[in-house]
């Protein structure tokens, strides 16, 4: 049993008493993916994933690749797209196009390694005799806790909502790089360390989630590097339903030396750190409130997306040996063919948005966006976005660490998530209200 496990405890039993656990339909996992593999036997069955740490891994140092001896079954490139368009959206087919001599994707077997606690599995099943969507469509969601509110989604919006409610454990600090490239592959690396108090996936109550009970997230970040923006910081409440209850949002500015309210900060609004190639709701590949796009849920497919990205996390790589011009260097990038859900949102008429249309591909194993496909308001494909996943052992809990947004039009990508020379992701448990506060920020940044 991990760390994490033992300090939840006795807790969970108290938490998840009296919960609706009905179980889902024979055949689906505990988060509502298909358990059985595919006819082709390129996708295995879901036996558990992978619940419990490889022998090489040390508690406190980054995770190691639970499958050093896995090779590449083949490699698409611009030369075979064709052979394996089925299974490519449409952006990563333009990658292809656009970076014919130098971006490719190594296809290794596919490991269905997402895993989660057992309490998380429990809320699902609850969530999903209890959730729906309110506000008549304006972005809110009800009778939900801990993780994904609906296992078997019936409409987009459902789907969207698993995805930014997905569980991400408790409580993680982390120390991560990102890196705006120019077109001729110029950057300047920003560090920052993060601290985030997921309340909501807390399966019990604490004086944080009895403060603010529509909080998602709280998640409070300041610069280390480089010396220009060092001691730079931000505090942001990430809201569930936030059509009334808006997102909050507050900056320090070391210049000024004092905190200031963010009027607002979401949807279009271009990123923090990004120099313009990320919105704020792009973050994560999607977050936010869902109210102004029409969403449509599209099925299932079998997509080759990023997973199990083991080398691209740990000091084996640095920072040079992951970054390119246009895009990360493919050698370490790992794609795995799994099913996905895929989800379309067309901008509703008179909201506002610099993207008209979005396509999701999320993980059935996880509900977490793999691949995410946006168009301008012409129609045009813009902007491709992947999340380089893997499973962190002490939780269980699959995350990203590695977030690559490609422009397109522009030529340049925006590489988030760079913690291989850092110190490891640490997950540990609950949140205190007085430690995500205004007020605490200064003291945070001294």
């Amino acid at each position: 049993m991990s760390r994490f496990a033992i300090a939840l405890g006795g807790l969970l039993v108290t938490a998840l008493c009296g919960a609706a656990d009905a179980p889902l339909a024979t055949g689906l996992t505990p988060v509502g993916a298909e358990q059985a593999g595919n006819a082709a036997g390129t996708i295995p069955p879901w036996t558990g994933g992978l619940s419990s740490p490889p022998a090489s891994y040390v508690v406190g140092k980054h995770e190691t690749n639970p499958f050093p001896d896995d090779k590449p079954l083949f490699q698409i490139n611009a030369s075979n797209a064709a052979q394996y368009a089925d299974n490519l959206s449409p952006g990563q087919r333009a990658l292809l196009e656009r970076y014919p001599d130098t971006w490719y994707m190594n296809v290794y077997p596919t490991r269905r390694t997402a895993a989660f606690p057992d309490f998380v599995y429990d809320a699902i099943a609850a969530n999903a005799g209890t959730a729906r969507v309110v506000l008549e469509g304006r972005g809110g969601v009800e009778g939900t806790r801990v993780s994904s509110p609906f296992p078997q989604p019936a409409s987009g919006v459902e789907a969207v909502w698993n995805h930014n409610l997905r569980f991400r454990g408790l409580r993680v600090n982390r120390v991560d790089g990102s890196a705006a490239l120019t077109r001729r592959g110029r950057y300047t690396l920003v560090v920052s360390r993060q601290d985030w108090g997921f309340a909501y996936g807390l399966p019990y109550t604490t004086p944080f989630t009895q403060r603010h009970p529509n909080v998602l997230f709280a998640v409070k970040s300041k610069v280390i590097e480089p010396s220009l923006l060092s001691g730079d910081g931000t505090l942001i409440f990430e809201m569930i339903n936030q059509t009334n209850d808006p997102r909050k949002s507050w900056r320090y500015p070391r210049a000024l030396r004092r905190v200031l309210r963010n009027p607002f900060f979401g949807y279009e609004i271009p990123g923090g750190l990004s120099d313009g190639l990320r919105t704020v709701d792009d973050f994560g590949l999607y977050n936010g409130s869902p109210d102004r796009y029409e969403w449509t849920l599209q099925g299932k497919k079998e997509l080759y997306i990023p997973y199990n990205a083991y080398s691209l996390h740990g000091p084996q790589v640095g920072h040079e040996d992951i970054l390119r011009t246009g895009h990360i260097n493919p050698e370490h990038a790992r794609y795995e063919l799994h099913r996905v859900w895929v989800v379309e949102g067309r901008l509703k008429e008179g909201a506002r948005h610099i993207y008209g249309r979005r396509v999701f591909y999320l993980d059935e194993d996880s509900w977490q966006i793999g691949v995410a496909d946006s168009y301008d308001l012409d129609g045009e494909l813009w902007r491709v976005n992947e999340a380089h996943a893997l499973n962190y052992y002490t939780v269980p809990v699959l995350w990203t660490t590695l977030e690559v947004f490609h422009d397109l039009q522009s030529g340049r990508v925006l590489v988030d998530g760079l913690d291989n020379q850092y110190q490891p992701y640490e997950f540990t448990t609950g949140s205190d209200p007085r430690e995500f506060s205004p007020n605490a920020l200064i003291y945070y940044l001294r």
